[in-house]
């Protein structure tokens, strides 16, 4: 056991360490507005969640779970404390989760392992069929920088890169907080298609695929994997780069999914594109802080701005019968319909050139793109005295 006063450390754009209770009350907080979820007929009851310990994934199994009284079962790879670390954010948030889920009499079963391999999927099988059978939701929320393949053994690693051409635009330097022209160069044929081994949506299909194998998909399941779409001008990074040929890939796996899923189960596999929240994973695209730091600024003063609790309570109140499931031209559930509107995109188009080092703070909420991010490691929390030494070595109990 080891009570220590944790400061945060960070590197480059990234925290280092994690602060224990602040994550408990991120946590906390995100189940109490969960909790104020509309009554739903139909809402899923065995859920299981792919990449579940931070951001949308958490928010999910929060939503599900504290919102329609959910069983759920999330699936993660994060680092426990030791002697000389704390424990990653992800892990501090899913021991708060367990917690409170015991207390409530809530099933929230976990793994803590590598989700694209044989041996996780098999271990998820078993605490399927024993908890959770069958499922009737699954969400494949998974964001990862390499893959393993379990077939091949090959590892595969993401990079975020334009494709064709450099592309330069303005972005936040985090470490430094100046607003900089970068340039970016291009991808290689080989970064390209291990991007998609990475993040597209062949591991999406083989946990479906291994589920549908053991019997253990109800009526109706549905499937969903989370994507991002964004404005023209992320495109060229995002949209037309390497994550977006991912993208592309997951989108004709949900095509795939669907045919198999809607004759043989009257299920539907679904693209849910969520809106740009802060998190880990976004902080380390180039011009995404900038353009999330105006849609920050622009959806508040508008009353449209949503972090991830309240757009995975958004989606679950709609997520009763199929037939209540809006979806656009292509087939994909839109909740970031309110970031995407004219009047926001325009705002932000217009803000945009104008911002410079100086004005940053004036013209973009870039305290409050800076104080979600610390918060995602459990720093600047309202709530938490950092003075105080609190314990680092928490254990997560057994997954079930």
């Amino acid at each position: 056991m080891s009570r220590q006063v944790i400061k945060r450390r960070s590197r480059g754009f990234i925290c280092v360490n994690a602060h224990p209770e602040g994550c408990r009350l991120n946590v906390e907080r995100q189940i109490a507005v969960a909790e104020q979820a509309p009554p739903r007929e139909g809402a899923p009851r065995n859920v299981l969640v792919i990449g579940a310990s931070t951001g949308y994934g958490l928010a999910s199994r929060i939503a599900a779970g504290w919102g329609y009284g959910a069983r759920t079962l999330g699936v993660f790879f994060e680092r426990p404390p030791d002697e000389e670390k704390t424990a990653t954010a992800g892990y501090y948030n899913t021991v708060a989760l367990d917690q409170r889920a015991r207390r409530d009499g809530l099933l929230a079963a976990h793994i803590n392992g590598d989700a694209f391999s044989d041996e996780c999927k098999r271990e998820a099988i078993e605490i399927v069929r024993r908890e959770l059978a069958p499922l009737d939701l699954i969400i494949y929320s998974l964001a990862s920088p390499k893959r393993a393949h379990p077939r091949t053994g090959v590892v595969h690693n993401s990079v975020l890169k334009p494709i064709g051409q450099p592309y330069s635009n303005r972005t936040i330097e985090l470490d430094s907080e100046k607003v900089v022209n970068i340039t970016l160069p291009p991808a290689s044929e080989r970064e390209i298609s291990d991007t998609v081994a990475v993040m597209g949506g062949d591991d999406w299909r083989m946990w479906i695929d291994a589920l549908a194998q053991e019997g253990l998909l109800a009526p109706g399941v549905r499937a969903l994997a989370y994507s991002y779409i964004g404005p023209e001008l992320t495109w060229p990074i995002y949209r037309d780069g390497t994550i977006g040929r991912a993208k592309n890939d997951l989108e004709q796996s949900a095509r795939l999914l669907d045919a198999f899923l809607s004759p043989k189960f009257g299920g539907r596999a679904l693209i849910c594109v969520n809106k740009a929240v802060v998190t880990q994973a976004s902080a380390a695209i180039p011009v995404v802080p900038l353009y999330v730091s105006l849609l920050i600024k622009v959806m508040t003063e508008k009353g449209l701005e949503e972090g991830p609790i309240e757009q995975m309570r958004r989606l679950f109140a709609d997520l009763g019968t199929n037939a209540d499931l809006e979806t656009d031209e292509t087939g994909r559930l839109r909740l970031d319909d309110r970031e995407m509107r004219t009047d926001v995109q325009a705002e932000i188009a217009r803000l945009w050139p104008q911002v410079t080092t100086e004005n940053l703070r004036l013209l973009a909420d870039f305290a409050s793109f800076q104080r979600q991010f610390r918060n995602l490691f459990g720093f600047d929390v309202e709530g938490v005295d950092y003075q105080r030494p609190v314990e680092t070595n928490i254990e997560l109990p057994p997954g079930r």
